[in-house]
């Protein structure tokens, strides 16, 4: 885990937990839809200026109320560069007034389009139109955090005995790398509909153990990573325990854009071509992910992509334009390319990366190392630039194509591929200058035809999510796409 602080996350671990402890203006219904959280209700005046009446009962988990005011101090933390959020330009997503000053550091974090008109009342204005704007405040890092709290204890203030939260559930225990153990949140406005009072997450880096555990009795519901051994094993012995759904998620080889030979698009385009994507998803996957040529899953909301030439070829024909381009930038059977392909801890993660080095050496005649790092120091890599090529997922923040491809943008916090381009950045500026769904989507399709003729990352195939659930646990759907799950909509079926 790297944090328990909102704006101090950006993984899918510590987001899931997240959503237990701290609820946003918005949440997400068992379908994924966009549904009211702290606010009940909202309105926008031509989607440039939003306005979010919060529910009077809403509480903090001491008692006190939530107001409009610690969402002014909240996302105004969240914009300030002292602060360092990695998801600090979740706000310039949603093109929120003065943002790219503020991260600038030309403005202070009070100047930034965020008011308490009064306790009950917070309005938000934008720089532009942004119709989806709602979308984006299901996430975590747009959620309140205490003020009290936070200016009290520091950087200590998520320690089980200095917070204070406003989700379903509050802080019990933590012990680092073991357990974070969460009991019910009295104070919470919903608190009559919670049915389960306390849950436990288990931080597992290895997808065996997790199944292991699973298996003994010790967990109820599985990480959405399954084991590629034991996957088919488990289909057959338990396969009403298995769920496998549709997941807003891509898997990719990150590219360090900024960095030489890499820093040479006819080396990055090599790469992308001769990775065999069959052979990941089929044989050595094998759980119903699909092969991937973009960024953004050609399912999300809005996007109308365009498959590119190369997608079309065999992978033979790919194989030769890829031995062509390399022997171009000058590398050749002598003289081959090598370096540092970089993974975060996990059972899954390694056994792709051995396949991937295997058959980029094997279609390419380059050679990998691979480089294994915990999760927390994995992401500093990424962030400081310093790796070659790193093994990447992206899960969408909401459903809507800028959910990946804002992430790419030459100023977001998000972006650790190092990718710039004015070209890129541009096309993603002008999907707000149009009114019509049909022109944006245009857009975004040309917006993805950049990142692919750039080949500023290696996508390898569009997730499944994939994790094994007790029968006696009620109330999981699996039918939201970014697989929001909150405890409090679960319950146990006595077993």
């Amino acid at each position: 885990m790297q944090s328990l602080d909102p704006h101090k996350i950006e993984g899918v671990p510590e987001s899931n937990v997240s959503r237990d402890l701290f609820e946003g203006l918005l949440i997400s219904d068992v379908e994924g839809h966009p549904s009211p959280g702290v606010a009940e209700k909202w309105e926008n005046k031509d989607f440039k200026v939003w306005t979010f009446h919060l529910r009077e009962n809403a509480k903090w988990s001491d008692g006190t109320p939530v107001t409009a005011h610690d969402f002014v101090y909240s996302w105004q933390r969240l914009a300030d560069p002292n602060t360092a959020s990695p998801y600090a330009s979740y706000l310039q997503y949603g093109h929120i007034a003065n943002i790219d000053d503020i991260i600038a550091g030309k403005k202070p974090a009070t100047d930034l389009g965020v008011k308490a008109l009064d306790d009950q009342t917070f309005e938000v204005t934008l720089s532009e139109p942004v119709p989806y704007f709602y979308k984006l405040l299901v996430h975590p890092s747009v959620s309140p955090v205490p003020k009290s709290a936070v200016e009290k204890f520091g950087d200590k203030w998520t320690q089980p005995a200095n917070i204070v939260t406003n989700g379903a559930y509050k802080l019990k225990n933590w012990v680092v790398n073991e357990r974070i153990v969460l009991e019910r949140n009295p104070q919470y406005w919903d608190n009559a509909k919670t049915v389960i009072n306390q849950v436990t997450y288990l931080p597992i880096s290895s997808e065996v153990t997790d199944v292991n555990r699973y298996r003994s009795g010790e967990i109820d519901m599985t990480y959405n990573n399954m084991p590629i051994e034991l996957f088919q094993k488990l289909k057959k012995e338990i396969p009403n325990e298995v769920r496998v759904d549709p997941y807003l998620c891509t898997y990719y080889y990150e590219i360090n854009n900024q960095k030489a030979p890499f820093n040479d698009v006819r080396v990055r385009t090599a790469l992308k071509l001769a990775l065999d994507r069959d052979i990941i998803v089929s044989k050595v996957k094998n759980q119903g992910d699909l092969p991937a040529y973009s960024y953004t899953p050609p399912y999300t909301d809005g996007a109308k992509l365009v498959e590119p030439e190369w997608f079309k070829w065999s992978q033979q024909k790919r194989n030769e334009e890829a031995k062509k381009l390399l022997a171009e930038a000058g590398f050749t059977a002598d003289k081959p390319l090598t370096f540092d392909l970089l993974y975060n801890t996990s059972d899954l993660h390694k056994k792709l990366a051995i396949a991937v080095a295997s058959i980029w050496k094997k279609n390419l005649g380059v050679n990998v190392n691979l480089e294994n790092q915990e999760w927390k120091t994995f992401l500093d890599t990424r962030h400081q630039g310093t790796f070659d090529v790193a093994r990447a997922g992206w899960c969408a923040d909401y459903n809507e194509p800028t959910s990946f491809l804002n992430t790419m943008l030459s100023d977001s916090s998000n972006n650790t591929a190092h990718y710039k381009s004015p070209a890129f950045d541009k096309l993603i500026a002008d999907t707000l200058k149009v009114a019509d769904d049909t022109q944006r989507s245009e857009l975004y399709a040309k917006a993805e035809q950049q990142l692919d003729k750039d080949s500023a990352i290696v996508p390898v195939y569009y997730y499944v999510n994939a994790r094994l659930v007790k029968p006696w646990v009620g109330g999981y759907t699996g039918k939201d796409p970014l697989d929001n799950i909150y405890v409090k909509n679960l319950y146990i079926i006595k077993h």
